[in-house]
């Protein structure tokens, strides 16, 4: 960090999993409380969706007041945070088996994937929180190149439900404020996979 004294600025992205959004909600809320600074961003999918489990609307409410700013829901918006250099490190919580694919690949056509490749520019760390139910099965591979990748780092993550979902991963966000230092001084935490 360049500034011991300032928050450190947490681009807090959030992708299509709406069953998680809760525990990444609070966890952000958790982070904010914590002094974190917190720069809030969705995938065209998170902010325009409404299911089960809450209102698209619903939910940027929600985490506009927990962030108080404005959500980046478009690419424009996302584009400037490298050249501005407006975040320390970048966190995808939940982060889908689809964003993980385009990651990967260097896909550039949501908020969430452009926010990460701007702030990639700067060299600076990009944390994963894998959301997805085929984590070993088809987006694994996904998962492993950017396990290879420079600057990515991962919140500790496991099978969320081995009997009934036996590819299905999901990351222990209990774990998130450790990850985010450890990943601001180039350390990956261990055990990655609990």
């Amino acid at each position: 960090m360049e500034n011991l004294t300032s928050p450190v600025r947490v681009g807090f992205c959030l992708t299509g999993s709406f069953c998680t959004f809760k525990k990444a909600i609070d966890a952000m809320e958790r982070l904010k409380n914590g002094g974190y600074d917190i720069i809030p961003i969705m995938s065209f999918n998170a902010a325009n969706t409404d299911t089960r489990f809450g209102t698209a609307t619903q939910h940027i409410e929600h985490i506009e007041d927990i962030c108080g700013r404005h959500v980046i829901r478009t690419i424009p918006e996302a584009e400037p945070i490298g050249p501005k250099n407006m975040t320390d490190v970048m966190l995808v919580a939940p982060c889908t088996g689809n964003t993980l694919a385009k990651l990967a690949h260097s896909m550039t056509d949501t908020p969430v994937v452009m926010a990460v490749k701007s702030h990639l520019r700067g060299g600076r760390p990009v944390i994963i929180a894998p959301a997805t139910n085929d984590g070993l099965a088809g987006a694994f591979k996904n998962l492993a190149m950017l396990m290879n990748y420079r600057h990515y780092y991962f919140v500790p993550f496991t099978q969320d439900d081995c009997v009934k979902k036996p590819n299905s991963l999901g990351a222990d966000l209990s774990k998130l404020e450790e990850t985010i230092e450890a990943a601001l001084n180039g350390v990956q935490i261990q055990p990655v996979l609990v």
